[in-house]
């Protein structure tokens, strides 16, 4: 059955009968009809709304993780509101499919810019696909999913005013059950992005990309459609449908996929054609790229790179080519001489591959020194709450922040890391994908009022059951001790309102707001497990103040009476530097030069072995 369809009604039918489960997006034209017709199929799709894109984003990206499959919509200037959470999605990667439907606006019909977001999709890494009508609005959603799970990345669908609003005949389909199960396994090398898995995820970024640059050159979704070869046209979108009313004797090179850019078929049609002609919407990025590749085209010259692209500019466009004014290519068969293409000598003298400058002896490498990750600082009172949280089977998803330690051994209770903010909109993502486990979002005082907040509107507004953990330590402590709206003073030096975290969980909605004090186990334990219980959002802010601020202990050191330990364990569990032991059958000792006096180890155990130090001794 076909029916007569816009672009963002093809859109949503795509995402329907592909299996999408979760959609989130912020409303933008010319991208906001696209929800608004994916929630009549509510029963199948959980649609929302979200405080803005980043969230929305966020809220995808927990929903995908646990397999579930995942639509974002917005427009082209939330893609930069979301870039933050985009660009280490890169790096995390996906589980379920997750495509971003991206709606750029030529020619400013309802927009205060006209960016391009194609460049998002090479600044970011991933794959973007283009459709040129309603048929393919719908196709390129299964596609961009498919295209996600395969290579485990976010695939960008960039959409215009024209191809959203448009109309067209599009065949329907059934709708696709979910592919798996939805249960997030937890893999923090994986997913929580933190410096030492950072590294290794750019590695295989890389790898990726040359996967994708196969995939592109052969899929099909990109096609030569020769016809005449004294003119040959490579184009995309919308401005397809009219190169080929306007030339239609010129051979086409159609990008449905956009990025990586097809070497390859470029250089296969230019070889093919006397001229080659790029006809893009907006920015010259595949001119750009094609003349990299050494290969003579025309553009820019003759396309204007401001406005939208309409027949009638295409018809001028092609008056200009036929009157061949300074149009044609300086060299036979397209190719451009080595000197133009960057093929020839280097004159700047530099050595290939970075190497040092002449007469420099190269620093030796050392290769067996002992590995030092970073830990939590002794009596770092984050420490309780991983403890605690430690004794629940529940889902984690983290934050930037000291607190991102969490995730290391023997503490393991962080289960992913995005972007700042993403702790919170994340858990919510997860519990509304179907994660049958509790979902804890964790995040600083800092980061709260950074981008969490946003977040926790999100939960409240989309009658969430989340519970999110507010680490507030006083500070910015992982980047040296600056202040935020939350502790009363300025960076001059001023004293000011300090925006209490309570009173905005609660003013965002959130009606189980607690405060406790994370160095109390007993109270810590207690308060965990109560709003892991709750049927509604809550919000338990553990505050301490960070222990390097006050520079001074916490209460009497503490030692271990070697006599009554029994060597479980149990207080290894802590992660504490102070705390020096191999584990459980080996009695561990306290370093009494490093112990705070926190007395986190002494509530701990169960055996009254921790003791004061002043009684020990």
């Amino acid at each position: 059955m076909r029916e007569l369809l816009s672009g963002n009604e093809a859109f949503a039918r795509g995402a329907f009968e592909a299996g999408v489960t979760v959609a989130a997006g912020y409303p933008g034209t010319p991208s906001t009809e696209i929800l608004e017709h994916l929630v009549a199929y509510k029963d199948h799709v959980y649609c929302e709304w979200a405080p803005n894109e980043k969230v929305a984003l966020e809220v995808a990206a927990g929903a995908c993780l646990t397999g579930a499959r995942c639509l974002v919509t917005m427009k082209h200037v939330g893609l930069n509101v979301a870039a933050d959470a985009l660009m280490t999605l890169s790096y995390v990667g996906a589980v379920g499919g997750i495509v971003i439907v991206v709606a750029d606006d030529p020619g400013m019909h309802s927009s205060q810019n006209e960016q391009d977001s194609r460049h998002f999709a090479r600044f970011g890494k991933v794959p973007m696909l283009e459709p040129s009508d309603s048929q393919e609005a719908k196709e390129f959603v299964r596609l961009g999913l498919e295209i996600s799970e395969q290579f485990r990345v976010p695939v960008l669908l960039r959409t215009s005013t024209r191809i959203s609003h448009s109309r067209g005949l599009v065949e329907l389909g059934e709708r696709t059950p979910p592919p798996r199960e939805v249960k997030f396994e937890k893999d923090p090398p994986r997913f929580v992005a933190i410096p030492m898995w950072a590294r290794q995820m750019r590695v295989a970024i890389e790898k990726r990309q040359a996967e994708l640059q196969q995939y592109v050159e052969t899929s099909g979704v990109n096609r030569i459609e020769w016809a005449g070869r004294d003119l040959g046209i490579v184009t995309h979108s919308t401005a397809y449908q009219y190169v080929k009313e306007a030339f239609p004797e010129a051979s086409v090179l159609k990008l449905g996929m956009s990025y990586p850019f097809p070497d390859a078929m470029f250089r296969e049609f230019a070889g093919g054609v006397k001229r080659v002609l790029v006809v893009e919407e907006l920015d010259d990025i595949f001119e750009e790229h094609i003349k990299s590749l050494g290969i003579a085209c025309d553009g820019r010259n003759i396309v204007p790179g401001i406005g939208e692209l309409t027949p009638m500019r295409l018809a001028e466009i092609r008056a200009r080519v036929q009157r061949d004014e300074g149009v044609s290519p300086s060299c036979p068969a397209g190719i451009l001489p080595a000197s133009a293409s960057g093929t020839g000598s280097s004159s700047s003298g530099g050595h290939a591959g970075g190497t040092h400058n002449a007469g420099e002896t190269p620093a030796p490498r050392v290769t067996d020194l002992p590995a030092r990750p970073p830990v939590l600082c002794p009596g770092c009172s984050h420490r309780g709450v991983y403890y605690a949280l430690g004794q629940h089977d529940v889902v984690v998803t983290g934050d930037i922040g000291c607190y991102s330690l969490g995730v290391l051994k023997p503490l393991s209770r962080m289960d992913t890391i995005l972007c700042m903010g993403a702790g919170v909109s994340m858990a919510h993502g997860m519990q509304k994908a179907g994660e049958k486990r509790k979902v804890v979002g964790i995040v600083g005082d800092s980061t709260f009022f950074h981008s969490g907040i946003t977040g926790l509107l999100d939960i409240v507004f989309n009658r969430g059951a989340s519970t999110i953990i507010v680490v507030d330590n006083r500070t910015t402590a992982m980047t040296g001790h600056q202040d935020n709206p939350g502790t009363g003073r300025t960076l001059m030096g001023e004293s000011t309102h300090a925006t209490s975290i309570e009173a905005v969980a609660r003013a965002c909605g959130v009606r189980r707001v607690r405060t406790v004090d994370p160095y109390d186990i007993p109270a810590t334990l207690a308060a965990i497990t109560e709003e892991l219980d709750a049927d509604e959002p809550s919000v338990i802010v553990f505050v301490a103040p960070c222990v390097l601020q006050g520079k001074k202990l916490l209460g009497p050191r503490r030692a271990i009476a070697a006599d009554e330990c029994k060597a479980c364990g149990l207080c290894l569990r802590l992660g504490c530097p102070a705390i020096e032991g191999s584990g459980k059958g080996v009695k561990p000792v306290m370093n009494a030069l490093l112990c705070n006096g926190c007395g986190m180890c002494q509530q701990i155990c169960r055996f009254g072995a921790v003791k004061n130090e002043e009684v020990s001794q």
